[in-house]
């Protein structure tokens, strides 16, 4: 088998006959934690081989402990109470690809299943992709991520405390094409390392910000469209440091700047017909009811289910008016201060654009949660207000509902949601909003900068 039949591959008879006309080496196995941060390993062949027909244990610890490695000490699927034991996992082979800078290496994605499917955000995804097809629709996405780039490395940023550290490019200058011809290279590469992963850009550029871009990904089923964007983060960061730089994607990294964006996309289309179910040319804006229906469960039911979108404290520092963020719950058509944004188009372009989530989220619960409300509208048949015009941040609040405005706030809200419960389960609300809980009491703890220069020696 070619290298052109790596998206073939189906059965682990196949891999192997792949991994030996490829001459294959090396072997990579990766899942992803709450936090969306992908956790993995080598192994040798003949493990891997195995593993793919037959899935494998993982130390549960993964869905035990916070992005820090610091055990939870409040979640039910794993703790000292389960002794850490293996977590069962089960390996996609539709998610076989060739890891960027290590030749003759492969890589595979799994997913938690069994007792331990409610704490893994893929299961989630997959389950809500699942309820899509049985109300009859195929789903598409795409999501595009704003980053920062700094001329430091993990060591220098620690070492400065996160503070003064030196932006890859100064200024604010977004689309700029002086910045990416001066820097070409790094755009190439980056460029090249997406295709090479099957994660392809389709549209690269600067924002406005120092050391800022953005990158948006090619529309592909919303399953698929997850991994990428999983894929994505975590290889755009492996380049920069590669290359003697650090990429970060937390949602506000400086007061003085826009925070970082994770857009999503959607749109449906009947399994009957292969038709957009967007689309309707000759309504307002082009919408069918199904659209519409989808786009008032998303506005409904989005406070409920902030904290899977927002899911750090850091989150809601960038949910400030005039930041490009939205800050209440509301649509609009080709309006970017909302935070649903209707883009009418042509049957393979009409969409909606999910606006609120930052670049920090976990792709897959982002797009579940999008994707979930959505489909509890068209379950629903609810209606559609009126659109919000101009400045949402200025709207009436029966045009644009009020959201949570932290994330202890936006946890509370989600354990109480019933809707919540029933798309996603109860079993993971529980367990999602343990680790919010959990994160909430960290921050806690902490005695900030600003805390230190107001009270030590005035008050």
């Amino acid at each position: 088998m070619s290298e052109s039949d790596i998206t073939k591959v189906k059965t682990v008879e196949e891999l192997s006959a792949w991994i030996e006309a490829n001459g294959i080496r090396r072997f990579k196995m990766a899942v992803t934690d709450i936090d969306g941060i992908l956790r993995g390993k080598y192994v040798e062949k003949s493990k891997f081989l195995a593993c793919a027909e037959k899935g494998f244990g993982f130390c549960d610890v993964v869905v035990g402990w916070d992005s820090g490695d610091v055990l939870y000490d409040n979640t039910k699927v794993a703790g000292w109470h389960t002794g850490y034991r293996d977590a069962p996992v089960k390996l996609d082979l539709g998610t076989l690809r060739r890891v960027p800078f290590e030749p003759d290496t492969i890589l595979l994605l799994g997913s938690f299943v069994d007792s331990y499917a409610d704490a893994c955000a893929r299961s989630v995804l997959h389950n809500i992709a699942e309820r899509a097809a049985s109300l009859g629709f195929d789903v598409w996405g795409a999501l595009e991520y704003e980053f920062f780039l700094f001329q430091e490395t993990p060591e220098s940023a620690r070492a400065k405390g996160y503070r003064d550290l030196k932006p890859f490019t100064p200024g604010m200058f977004g689309y700029s094409m002086l910045r990416s011809g001066v820097h070409a290279e790094l755009y190439h590469e980056l460029l090249d390392t997406m295709v090479a992963l099957r994660c392809p850009i389709e549209g690269l550029h600067t924002e406005t910000g120092p050391g800022v871009l953005e990158a948006a990904l090619q529309v592909v089923e919303v399953r698929e469209a997850a991994d990428r964007a999983t894929l994505f983060k975590t290889f755009t960061k492996i380049l920069a440091q590669r290359r003697g730089l650090l990429a970060t994607f937390m949602a506000k990294w400086n007061a003085a700047v826009p925070g970082q964006s994770g857009h999503i996309h959607l749109s449906l289309f009947n399994k009957s017909d292969g038709k957009s179910a967007f689309y309707e040319p000759g309504s307002a804006h082009s919408m069918s009811k199904t659209m519409r229906s989808f786009v008032a469960g998303q506005v409904k039911y989005l406070p409920e289910i902030l904290a899977m979108v927002c899911p750090t404290i850091n989150d809601y520092r960038r949910l400030v008016p005039g930041m490009w963020a939205p800050t209440t719950s509301s649509w609009g058509v080709e309006n970017r201060t909302t935070a649903l944004r209707v883009i009418p188009g042509s049957e393979k372009s009409q969409r909606v654009e999910f606006r609120i989530g930052p670049a920090d989220a976990n792709p897959y619960l982002a797009l579940a949660a999008a994707l979930g409300t959505g489909l509890r509208g068209i379950e629903e048949q609810l209606e559609l207000g009126p659109p919000v015009l101009g400045n949402a941040y200025q709207a009436p609040q029966e045009l644009a509902a009020k959201i949570p405005s932290s994330l202890e706030e936006a946890a509370q809200r989600l354990e109480a949601s019933q809707t919540a419960r029933e798309l996603f389960g109860s079993g993971f609300v529980d367990h999602f909003v343990a680790t919010r809980n959990w994160e909430v009491r960290e921050y806690k703890k902490h005695v900030s900068d600003w805390e230190l220069a107001r009270y030590f020696e005035i008050i």
